[in-house]
């Protein structure tokens, strides 16, 4: 894909993500409950469970990789950049796919609140795939980067699993052990963990196979 082409998708999809984030935290801090919450928490817990959303994180991740890629759409950088950035396409996908067969059913939105959801379970996750997929750059994937990427996602599962633990709050249901069992749980978990790395195979694999996109302007 030509340079500028290349940049566009870039900063649409960096200025979708970051908005739906913003409008999403502005629904918070209005009090808005997220989710199938009863009622919204304080202040403090609702803005320390927005950044606990696996959702959130990878919106982040998304909007950070394709604002550096706004700025030069061949960049490349450490394992750390190129890891952070795979994370956040595959994060993102696993966001939408899983929004849609586990949580779509839950929710029952509307006004902002829905703009806000399709925003950062649709419209990101689209836009963030068709950007790695046509305008690159790569080869950008490699197995360090596979080994960071993969390192969040378990991250995350361990440290949310804790917090569980410790204080009886999940940021999704199907991760909620009083109400699934440890058993039921853990089944989820192995399913999304293989899912997410089927994801990084096929990333590699298109990066791979798609070669370099013409940079001409």
């Amino acid at each position: 894909m030509p340079t500028t082409a290349a940049r566009a998708l870039h900063a649409v999809t960096a200025v979708v993500a970051t908005a739906a984030i913003v409008l999403q935290l502005v629904l918070v801090l209005l009090g808005d409950a997220v989710l199938d919450e009863a009622a919204a928490p304080p202040l403090g817990l609702a803005l320390v469970r927005f950044v606990a959303y696996f959702t959130i994180q990878s919106n982040v991740l998304v909007a950070l990789a394709a604002w550096t890629l706004v700025a030069d759409p061949d960049r490349d950088g450490t394992r750390w950049w190129r890891g952070l950035r795979l994370a956040g396409v595959v994060g993102i996908t696993v966001t939408g796919v899983v929004h849609f067969l586990l949580l779509r059913p839950l929710l029952s939105l509307e006004g902002a609140s829905w703009v806000a959801d399709k925003a950062l379970h649709v419209g990101v996750p689209l836009l963030a795939v068709l950007a790695f997929a046509a305008a690159g750059p790569r080869p950008r994937v490699d197995a360090r980067a596979v080994g960071v990427a993969v390192g969040w996602a378990v991250a995350w599962l361990v440290v949310t699993l804790t917090y569980g633990g410790l204080t009886g709050w999940v940021p999704y249901p199907f991760l909620d052990v009083e109400e699934n069992g440890w058993g039921g749980v853990a089944v989820v978990c192995l399913g999304i963990t293989v899912f997410f790395l089927a994801l990084c195979g096929l990333a590699a694999l298109v990066d791979r196979r798609a070669g370099r996109s013409p940079r001409s302007a």
